[in-house]
């Protein structure tokens, strides 16, 4: 019974931001999805994982260049950098698949060849990180770094839950040399980054119900909390819509949630959820 009452609660809650959207009050609608009998606690305990690091070391410290003109728009996919949609499932994976899609990027840019990677081996292997129970990306390209290298997904399948580590230098498809992060809460370096760099691991707020059931438009909460960063994902771009600034994400709840897998996320808002707060990128 309780899950139908769940179920029944949400679909009230959609229903009734999708007349207020109907009216202008929202830049972005919100559908029943796969998540629709879990609360938005639930899927924060389940389906997150971020781990914030206590502190971080300012000799990473990314500094864009000022000077050169960047894109006003730019969408990774269009130019074949971002593998496909995976669904993490109950497991605190966001770390590994935010870390993964940021080396596909580089991958693609350094070889020309777009290859999913393993979030697997970072969930088995990395063990400065907690596999299903969390993880932060910077420790992940840490881990490839000192491991020389990352195994393909297709060499070592995600299967979502903690397992023993099998990884094998045969099955390498990615090496990293460390990685930058952006200066806390900047959008307009996040913005050079993305742009001048490729897709980037960032850091939100996923525990409004509003993010859970978003379908399409430009998402905006104001309750979303810069400071309650739970969840990782991928900066794949950035644009314009209808006069509101949005990042393009990736997120690694399955391609039933938002658009296809995607979402557009309000940007140049103060930081709307954290976006900049926790950002960073591979160095291949």
């Amino acid at each position: 019974m309780k899950r139908k009452q769940i179920w029944e609660k949400n679909l009230k809650l959609i229903t009734t931001h999708n007349i207020e959207y109907s009216q202008g009050k929202h830049t972005y609608d919100l559908a029943m999805n796969h998540l629709g009998d879990m609360t938005s606690e639930e899927v924060v305990q389940t389906m997150t994982g971020l781990r914030v690091p206590s502190k971080r070391q300012s000799n990473n410290t990314y500094e864009p260049d000022w000077t050169t003109r960047i894109p006003k728009y730019i969408d990774y996919r269009k130019k074949g950098y971002v593998t496909p949609v995976q669904n993490q499932g109950a497991c605190g994976s966001c770390w590994a698949f935010s870390s993964v899609g940021a080396l596909e990027g580089q991958l693609m840019k350094k070889t020309g060849d777009l290859v999913s990677l393993s979030p697997q081996n970072l969930v088995d292997c990395d063990a400065d990180n907690y596999g299903c129970q969390g993880g932060y990306m910077t420790n992940a390209f840490g881990y490839v770094r000192d491991n020389n290298g990352i195994d393909s997904d297709a060499i070592y399948p995600y299967i979502g839950k903690d397992e023993g580590c099998l990884y094998k230098p045969s099955g390498k498809a990615a090496g990293c040399n460390g990685f930058k992060e952006i200066p806390i809460g900047d959008e307009k370096a996040l913005k050079r980054a993305v742009a001048q760099v490729g897709p980037v691991s960032v850091s939100i707020d996923a525990s409004q119900p509003s993010f859970q059931f978003y379908n399409k438009g430009v998402y905006y909460d104001k309750n979303c909390d810069p400071e309650g960063i739970n969840h990782a994902i991928l900066a794949v771009g950035y644009g314009n819509l209808k006069g509101t600034k949005h990042w393009i994400v990736k997120n690694s709840w399955g391609t039933q949630w938002g658009r296809k897998g995607f979402a557009l996320l309000a940007r140049d808002k103060k930081n709307a959820c954290g976006i900049a707060n926790l950002a960073s990128f591979p160095l291949m």
